[in-house]
């Protein structure tokens, strides 16, 4: 068995080697889109499916929260929790609204949508930055292989080079630790 934890910890770090020599200016982008907002006082607003829900609400919590040391709350939220919203949004007005009922509630000039997507696909993240778009809120996302549909609806996409979405997920979470680190450093 040790081979296999060798054999997958070797591909996810050729993956954070390649993710690094390939994307050194879209990372750039990601932070400075992150930190105009959080230096302006804009909210960061975070949404995803399935694994990628799990990396939203992680993230808006490091950012209220704490990262690497105590600071004042930043201003953010993850659009994946409210399970009475979520679930009368789903059943009053269909899946697909999920995120952008609130990108439309909660959403103002100024915050800053970030999408996790690793197939870049799913109707209800399409959706969510097609009204962020309509109001004037720029959008960030994370995705992998090229990037779907998302791609042609955001402002800055970063896309993990590989097929995989456990291992996108992976390299969406250490750059989003890290441009929190920066953040946190700096602001």
């Amino acid at each position: 068995m040790s081979r296999r934890f060798t054999d997958g910890l070797q591909d996810l770090a050729e993956l954070a080697r390649r993710t690094a020599d390939t994307l050194e200016d879209s990372l750039d982008r990601a932070l400075e889109m992150v930190r105009q907002t959080v230096r302006s006082g804009g909210t960061l607003l975070f949404c995803g499916n399935g694994g990628s829900a799990a990396d939203a609400q992680h993230l808006a919590a490091e950012y209220v929260v704490r990262y690497m040391r105590t600071r004042r709350a930043y201003p953010a939220i993850a659009l994946t929790t409210d399970s009475s919203l979520l679930t009368a949004v789903g059943n009053d007005l269909g899946f697909d609204e999920i995120f952008a009922r609130q990108v439309e509630a909660y959403g103002k000039k100024g915050d800053l949508l970030i999408i996790h997507s690793t197939s870049g696909n799913s109707p209800n993240v399409l959706r969510a930055a097609q009204v962020a778009r309509s109001l004037d809120i720029p959008v960030l996302a994370f995705a992998a292989r090229d990037g779907g549909a998302l791609s042609q609806l955001v402002d800055h996409i970063v896309i993990v080079p590989t097929e995989r979405t456990d291992r996108a997920q992976e390299i969406h979470m250490c750059v989003q630790h890290l441009i929190c680190e920066i953040v946190e450093e700096e602001i």
